[in-house]
């Protein structure tokens, strides 16, 4: 005959291991669960910062013009008229860039065909139009000062 105590503890065993197993499944569901939530609202953070910083761009970027209370208008663009628009008010690729809130590089881009203006900076160039060689230079000389400090 089997010693009873060896039989006992033999099944006290087995019955906690099968009590353990079951409890051990439910929290590694839950975990996994969690895992992959976490997994979700981290790519949605994600995906937000990123939407926040082309939408911050882009309220940087857009330069102050008046519009039409019927909306944005449309303005036509001609690169050589672009160009020409630039000689005449004797600035350089990169003094025009300042004055529209681009770079240098763009205007020879536009300049060249490479590309096109976007809407908010046709308008710039559509206010740029009615502008002459004074006010030009005035106004560079406005953007190059340097903005003193609020505290």
């Amino acid at each position: 005959m089997p010693n009873l105590a060896s039989l006992l503890k033999s099944e006290i065993l087995r019955l906690a291991r099968k009590e353990v197993r079951t409890e051990l499944d439910g929290l590694k569901k839950a975990s996994s669960h969690y895992r992959s939530e976490i997994a979700q609202l981290k790519r949605r953070v994600d995906q937000l910062e990123k939407q926040q910083a082309r939408v911050s761009k882009k309220g940087l970027r857009t330069p102050e013009s008046p519009e039409s209370s019927e909306g944005p208008a449309r303005v036509r663009f001609s690169a050589k008229r672009f160009a020409a628009q630039r000689q005449k008010l004797g600035l350089s690729a990169a003094q025009m860039g300042l004055l529209l809130g681009v770079s240098g590089q763009s205007i020879y881009h536009w300049e060249a065909e490479k590309s096109r203006p976007r809407q908010a900076q046709l308008l710039a160039i559509a206010a740029l139009r009615n502008m002459g060689k004074r006010e030009a230079k005035k106004r560079l000389a406005e953007l190059a000062e340097p903005q003193p400090k609020a505290d």
